[in-house]
């Protein structure tokens, strides 16, 4: 049973928000919140996303 449930398309989608969320630390407000941006480049780098499995989501193809 593979654990990933995160797509290509999302996982792109989650790197932008993330490293946009990441700039917030150095531009802009300056505020420490940007290191929140750090959980959507995890989840993309794993291929997982905790609340996905919560909710029964899956993003990406399942292997035949």
């Amino acid at each position: 049973m593979s654990y990933k449930n995160v797509g290509t398309a999302d996982k792109i989608i989650r790197v932008i928000l993330g490293l946009g969320l990441i700039s917030l630390v150095f531009v802009g407000p300056q505020t420490p919140w940007g290191w929140l941006g750090v959980i959507p480049l995890f989840t993309a780098g794993m291929s997982f996303c905790p609340l996905y499995r919560l909710l029964g989501i899956r993003t990406c193809k399942l292997k035949n």
